[in-house]
């Protein structure tokens, strides 16, 4: 599932190829048609994300929200657009682009009354300029769940993936299975200014890096990162792996249905 930068970037890219512009809007799939319908030729006021949440303003009452999903994805490009193949859930067609949604979890027209509840519902959101540590801090200091549960959950703090779990963890020494309680407030500040940071080179680079320069395996003469999701990492995907730090086998185990990855030593 894409994370918080993915839809932030997302969200930047449409603004510029379709903003305060008129956009052709279909569906050749047919499951948005009718809402299609009612936005097609209108103007694109605002593309934005919380979390892991896109919404297209068009008008003063209507506004596209799109998840994702595990499957969803848009494909951009130059036009003239392609001939629509398979499940194309909506086209959207600017002046000199294209972007095709398919297979997303969510693309439904919502009035702002909707959007505001779905966001109600969201914690902060790292990317945002309303993010507020402070909301996310009350949430995990009175909570006894573990943080590998606590920041995966999107109601707690918004964006945070698989990915930006396990190595903002590793990055802070932190056992995935202590408790949100047992976390101490300087730690937690710390966390929520580096996740920051971390989000805003994800949406810059279009990929996740979170390996500190002193570590870096290229450093020691080792064969950079090659993954799908891009980018150096502590621990994600390294299961069996030396640790950058320690050498230590990197670990793995499966947690609330999602593959969870520390570092033994280095998060003893």
């Amino acid at each position: 599932m894409p994370e918080g930068h993915t839809l932030h970037r997302l969200a930047k890219r449409h603004q510029r190829l379709f903003g305060r512009r008129p956009v052709r809007v279909t569906s050749p799939q047919g499951r948005f048609a009718d809402s299609a319908a009612l936005l097609d030729g209108t103007v694109l006021q605002r593309a934005e994300a919380h979390g892991k949440h896109l919404f297209h303003t068009f008008g003063r009452d209507e506004i596209v929200h799109v998840h994702l999903g595990l499957y969803g994805t848009f494909d951009e490009g130059e036009l003239p657009a392609p001939e629509p193949r398979g499940q194309l859930r909506m086209r959207l067609v600017g002046e000199s682009h294209y972007a095709d949604l398919r297979g997303p979890t969510a693309c439904e027209l919502l009035t702002r009354a909707e959007v505001k509840a779905i966001r109600e519902r969201l914690g902060p959101d790292p990317l945002r300029r309303d993010f507020d540590p402070e909301r996310v801090w009350t949430r995990i200091s009175r909570s006894t769940s573990p943080l590998a549960t606590l920041l995966m959950d999107q109601t707690v703090v918004s964006g945070v993936g698989n990915v930006y779990r396990a190595e903002l963890l590793f990055r802070h020494g932190l056992d995935p299975q202590t408790s949100g309680r047992a976390l101490d407030r300087g730690t937690w500040d710390a966390m929520a200014a580096d996740l920051v940071v971390l989000m805003k080179d994800g949406v810059r680079r279009g990929r996740i890096d979170t390996v500190r320069p002193e570590d870096d395996p290229r450093r020691k003469g080792q064969a950079a990162r090659k993954d799908r999701h891009g980018g150096e990492v502590y621990v994600y995907r390294r299961a069996g792996m030396p640790c950058h730090v320690c050498g230590t086998e990197v670990r793995t185990a499966v947690h609330a249905a999602r593959n969870l990855f520390w570092c033994p030593t280095c998060q003893a």
